[in-house]
C-alpha cells in the first residue's frame, strides 16, 4: 500500500479523541488506511450478515468483545450501534479506542452527530490524489491517461484495467448501496441518470433539465443527487457571491469526484479519446476542482469551495476560501496558455476590489501544459503541479 496523505491527519484526531470516524467512498482505500495505521487495534467488519447481526441484537456483547477498542468497518450497516458505543466510550474515553468506517453519509453522519457529539474526530477519505498516485510504481504520467484511470487505488494497486474494474464498480454501486439508501425501483433509470450528471459535470445544476433528461420528477431528482453526494461520488459546489445573503439563491456546480469513473460512465473507452472529445474541459475542471478538495479533506482541513458566476456570463470556475482574500482560480485544458486565459479572473478581482478596497483576491490558472508561468499578478499552474502549490 502507498502512504496516503490522511494519515497524519488519522492520528491526530486518534490522539484527542475516543472515536474516530473515516467516511468516504467505496474502494478509496479506508480499511487498508485504517489498519495500516493501528496495526494493534483488532479488526472487524459489520458486512457479514452473522457478524451484523450480533451487533444489532447484542450490542453490549458486540462492544464487550473490543474492551481496549477495534476498528469497526462498514459501521452504516448497523448505526444503532453507536448509542450503545456513546456508553462505552464515556465510561473510558481513552484516546483512539475505536475506529470507525463507513461509505454512506446519510446512514450514519447524522447518527454520529447526535450519538457521539464530541466525542468524535471526523475525517474524509476520497480516492487517490494526484500526489498519491505518482507514489505507485505504474502510475500514469501523461493528463489524458491520468483523467482516465482516476484515483481509486486497487486499480493501479492491482493492475487492473480502468474500464474493467469501474464496470463492476458501477454495477456493486447501484445493485447495492442505492437499495439500501433509496426505495428504488428502476434501476436502469438511475443508472441513466448517473451518466446524465456524468455529461453534467462542472456545469451548474438545473433540477428541471435533469428531471427531464431522465424522466423522473424534480423531487426526485434532488433525492438521487442527495444519494450521490452521500455516496461519495459527485459534490456540488455552492455559488460564491460577495453578498452573502445573494449565494443562496444561485445553482451549484455539480463535480464528479473521480475523473476515472466520470470517463467511464460517458463511454470514453481509452485515454485518448480525450483529446477531441467534447467534455475534456470540463472532466478536466472536475479533476482540478476535486484534487482541491482532496487537499483539504486529507489533511483534515476542509477549504471552502464554490464558484462564481454573474448574469451577464462572466464567471470563475473555482474560488477557494472567503473575503477578504478568496483565490480566484480558472481552469483551462489547454496545453498552451492564451491571453484570454487570465480575462476573467482579473476582471472579477477588479470588481471585488472597486466594490471594497480591503478585498484581496489572488487570481490563478491552472492549465493542460507543463510549465509554471506567470502574467502579471496571476500565477499559471500546469496540471501536474496542481499538488505542489498551495490552496489553503
Amino acid at each position: 500500500m502507498i502512504p496516503r496523505d490522511a494519515s497524519a491527519a488519522l492520528l491526530a484526531l486518534a490522539r484527542r479523541y475516543p472515536v474516530v470516524s473515516l467516511t468516504g467512498p467505496r474502494q478509496s482505500g479506508k480499511t487498508t488506511l485504517c489498519r495500516a495505521v493501528f496495526p494493534a487495534h483488532p479488526y472487524v467488519s459489520l458486512e457479514p450478515l452473522d457478524v451484523r447481526a450480533f451487533a444489532r441484537e447484542d450490542p453490549r456483547g458486540f462492544l464487550a468483545q473490543h474492551q481496549n477498542g477495534a476498528i469497526i468497518d462498514e459501521v452504516q450497516r448497523v448505526p444503532e450501534l453507536l448509542a450503545y458505543l456513546q456508553a462505552d466510550v464515556d465510561e473510558r474515553p481513552d484516546p483512539g479506542r475505536f475506529i470507525l468506517t463507513g461509505s454512506q453519509e446519510l446512514a450514519i453522519g447524522a447518527t454520529v452527530a447526535q450519538s457521539l457529539a464530541g466525542r468524535v474526530g471526523r475525517l474524509e477519505l476520497h480516492p487517490c490524489s494526484w500526489a498519491e498516485l505518482q507514489r505507485f510504481t505504474n502510475a500514469p504520467s501523461e493528463l489524458f491517461e491520468v483523467l482516465w484511470t482516476g484515483g481509486y487505488p486497487r486499480i493501479l494497486d492491482r493492475s487492473i484495467p480502468a474500464s474493467q474494474w469501474l464496470a463492476d464498480y458501477v454495477s456493486t454501486y447501484v445493485q447495492r448501496d442505492v437499495r439500501q439508501l433509496l426505495n428504488v425501483t428502476n434501476l436502469d433509470a438511475f443508472t441513466n441518470f448517473v451518466r446524465l450528471c456524468a455529461g453534467s459535470t462542472a456545469t451548474t445544476v438545473h433540477l428541471t433539465r435533469l428531471g427531464a433528461d431522465a424522466g423522473v420528477s424534480h423531487p426526485t431528482v434532488r433525492a438521487w443527487l442527495s444519494v450521490l453526494e452521500a455516496s461519495y461520488l459527485i459534490r456540488q459546489l455552492p455559488a460564491w457571491h460577495p453578498h452573502p445573503r445573494k449565494r443562496v439563491v444561485r445553482a451549484a456546480k455539480l463535480h464528479l469526484v473521480d475523473s476515472g469513473l466520470c470517463c467511464y460512465l460517458l463511454g470514453i473507452r481509452e485515454p485518448e479519446q480525450l483529446r477531441s472529445h467534447p467534455l475534456r474541459g470540463a472532466i478536466f475542471e472536475s479533476w482540478v476542482a476535486m484534487e482541491v478538495m482532496k487537499q483539504g479533506a486529507h489533511r483534515g482541513a476542509p477549504y471552502a469551495l464554490s464558484h462564481y458566476r454573474e448574469e451577464g456570463g462572466l464567471e470563475v470556475d473555482l474560488v477557494v476560501g472567503d473575503l477578504p482574500a478568496p483565490l480566484l482560480t480558472e481552469v483551462k485544458s489547454g496545453a498552451t496558455v492564451a491571453s484570454d486565459f487570465v480575462d476573467g479572473v482579473r476582471a472579477v478581482a477588479e470588481r471585488l476590489a472597486l466594490r471594497d478596497a480591503n478585498t484581496r483576491s489572488a487570481t490563478r490558472v491552472v492549465y493542460g501544459g507543463t510549465a509554471s508561468q506567470r502574467r502579471g499578478e496571476t500565477e499559471i499552474v500546469p496540471w501536474n503541479r496542481v499538488d505542489r502549490v498551495w490552496w489553503g
